[in-house]
């Protein structure tokens, strides 16, 4: 089994990027979200429910957006309770396609450095459909 190696504050610089990161959410990955958090809003699986409402088809859920866009820092820092807050705008939804799913493309740079505290903020680029889907998307992280 393989440590990950937590980054090292004094590595770090403003503007720095922790990487990037592709998720498929497919209309399975709603019912499963839907099942996990409860969110049974037929916005979310039904397209005939979601242009009764006037959009175009069916919605991943905010917070499953929120939560793949995270899970870049998880994987960079190595531990979800390293990430000490975090926080978004939900700007644009995520259509998702019944047969091919949607794409999410998320992008992550290193924003402030807090060194009194052991900690950055990360900023990150969520987008969909070369449309971002998230603003003022940002994590702090203690190392």
């Amino acid at each position: 089994m393989t440590m990950h190696s937590v980054p090292k504050l004094i590595e770090l610089e403003i503007g720095q990027s922790i990487g990037s990161a592709e998720y498929l959410l497919t209309r399975d990955s709603l019912v499963r979200y839907a099942g996990a958090s409860g969110d049974f809003n037929p916005i979310h699986y039904r397209d005939d429910v979601a242009q009764s409402v006037g959009l175009p088809g069916v919605l991943a859920h905010g917070m499953l957006t929120m939560g793949a866009a995270v899970q870049l820092v998880v994987d960079w820092v190595g531990d979800s309770g390293r990430v000490v807050d975090y926080g978004v705008r939900f700007t644009k939804p995520v259509l998702v396609d019944g047969r091919d799913g949607s794409v999410v493309v998320v992008a992550g740079k290193i924003a402030q450095i807090d060194a009194e505290n052991n900690r950055v903020r990360v900023d990150l680029a969520a987008t969909f459909a070369d449309a971002a889907v998230l603003g003022k998307a940002q994590a702090w992280v203690r190392l």
